[in-house]
Formats: structure tokens, C-alpha cells, sequence
């Protein structure tokens, strides 16, 4: 089974990335552009598992290792493999 974890800082985080993003995109004419912030993709592939399993490892996995829970945030799915 596959697992796609967004992590992302959180709103009240300063993204200076995604400033210098948002302004070199508007510097090229996309003015539509109102803010961008940037995170990490981690795909993950799990074996022997259920998905209830799956469903309390991936949280522990993602809060532990993958995100720092003062500054971030995470989402994920369970792909259809």
C-alpha cells in the first residue's frame, strides 16, 4: 500500500519560499497569483499492513519524523494501489 503525506508549514509560520515564489510570479505577468507556500511530498510504501493499521501508523509517522509539529502541519491519503 502507498501513502501520500503532505507536509506544509502552518499558517501563522512565515513562508519565505513561498514569498520569493509568489513574487517571481508576479514578475512574469501572473499578478492572479494572491500567495503560494511551499511544503514536501513523502510517498511511502507499507507492507503487511491493514489500512486500519495503516491509519494509526502513518499520523505516529508523520508527527515523529517527517513534520516538525511546531512549525507544520501534515495531510495524507492512502493511494489505490
Amino acid at each position: 500500500m502507498k501513502v501520500r503525506i503532505l507536509v506544509s508549514l502552518k499558517e501563522s509560520v512565515l513562508d519565505p519560499q513561498g514569498q520569493t515564489v509568489r513574487n517571481a510570479l508576479h514578475t512574469l505577468g501572473y499578478n492572479q497569483v494572491k500567495d503560494v507556500r511551499q511544503g514536501k511530498v513523502f510517498e511511502i510504501e507499507l507492507e503487511g499492513l491493514g489500512r486500519a493499521e495503516a491509519e494509526k501508523l502513518i499520523p505516529e509517522i508523520a508527527d515523529r519524523v517527517l513534520a516538525n509539529p511546531i512549525i507544520e502541519k501534515f495531510s495524507w491519503e492512502i493511494m489505490e494501489t
